[in-house]
């Protein structure tokens, strides 16, 4: 079988995360740089490899100054740990369209194993003769795990965020042609 590598398409993809605040609201945020590869046997995601980097001075949460804490040493630290990386082990397919994704992710200089919800969307070609795939990925870290300890209290003795973050991608990725040996 073929090594077949596919590349996310940036402008169909989008990585958010969400976490309580003041545990009675939610506050999204996204990060809008952020790469992948996939590479499979054939168009077989069972044996996929995923390798996936974000870039932490990319976060946005529709708030410069809130943006601007979360990339110092209370949370991401970016100008120490500039990207949060995650590489696959393997992926197991539950359903027709639905997977767990098995991996490592890399936030802060601390890796964690992770497992992720992974519904398959299908392979199709574009009009431009493209053969694409998407997925939508869910799952959820906490932040503790990584070192982002930062624990404010509010005036009422109540936590002002919440341990869990809830990650959300939804990904496009397109086929690169193989090589054909001469």
């Amino acid at each position: 079988m073929a090594n077949q590598t596919w590349a996310l398409d940036p402008t169909h993809s989008e990585l958010q995360f969400k976490i309580k605040h003041l545990m009675i609201s939610t506050v999204s945020g996204q990060f809008n740089e952020f790469k992948a590869t996939v590479r499979t046997d054939d168009n077989d995601f069972t044996k996929a490899k995923v390798h996936f980097e974000a870039t932490v001075d990319s976060i946005s949460t529709n708030n410069e100054q809130r943006d601007a804490h979360l990339k110092n040493g209370d949370f991401f630290d970016a100008e120490k740990y500039p990207v949060i990386s995650f590489d696959s082990e393997r992926m197991e397919k539950i359903a027709e369209d639905e997977y767990k994704l098995y991996g490592t992710i890399t936030m802060r200089g601390v890796s964690k194993k992770i497992i992720l919800n992974a519904e398959f969307g299908g392979i199709t070609k574009d009009p431009w003769g493209n053969t694409r795939t998407g997925f939508s990925i869910t799952g959820k870290i906490n932040r503790q795990d990584f070192g982002v300890s930062f624990g404010a209290v509010s005036e009422t003795g109540g936590l002002l965020l919440a341990d869990d973050v809830k990650i959300n991608a939804n990904v496009q990725f397109v086929k690169e042609a193989v090589a054909i040996a001469a």
